[in-house]
């Protein structure tokens, strides 16, 4: 049994390359989501944001999981904004596919928030899955193609949420 997740957090092609690589991820791909233009294009992508679509397997992560690690190689602090890529597009999202994944959206960020860690307070749109339009060929898997290719995400060490009690019980 697989699960799915979209998230958005500046170009895509960062996010990509570091989330295919956790543990329980099936697959990816890159795409456009969150906006108003149908058939959304690189080149015509409205007000949609650049974002990933991740299948993954439930028994070897948690989505929970998934945001800790979301926000820990992206800024969720800026708003529209990550390293040099700035506008709408480059928003940070969580897309919820079920009740249960908003929860855990607005639970995650309410940790962070808590936590202190972060240069402030988390800015992320949490708002329900819509459609999922998939970026062209030469968009998908570009930092396994071009290793030294333009990117703003990394993971930050600092930005770890301690574990909580319920993670150390599993």
């Amino acid at each position: 049994m697989t699960e799915h997740a979209v998230l958005a957090g500046g170009c895509f092609w960062g996010m990509q390359d570091l989330i295919r690589k956790l543990p329980g991820v099936i697959s990816t791909r890159v795409g456009y989501t969150g906006g108003d233009v149908p058939h959304a294009t690189y080149r015509n992508h409205g007000t949609h944001a650049e974002g990933i679509e991740i299948h993954y397997d439930p028994a070897k992560t948690s989505f929970r999981e998934l945001l800790e690690f979301f926000f820990q190689i992206h800024d969720p602090t800026t708003a529209t904004r990550q390293g040099n890529d700035m506008g709408a597009s480059y928003r940070s999202a969580i897309y919820y596919v079920d009740e249960t994944q908003k929860q855990v959206a607005l639970d995650t960020i309410a940790d962070v928030n808590a936590s202190g860690l972060w240069p402030g307070q988390v800015v992320t749109e949490v708002e329900p899955v819509g459609d999922f339009w998939e970026a062209e060929p030469e968009h998908q898997d570009y930092l396994e193609r071009f290793p030294n290719g333009y990117s703003c995400h990394f993971p930050r060490p600092d930005w770890v949420l301690p574990k909580r009690k319920a993670d150390s019980a599993a």
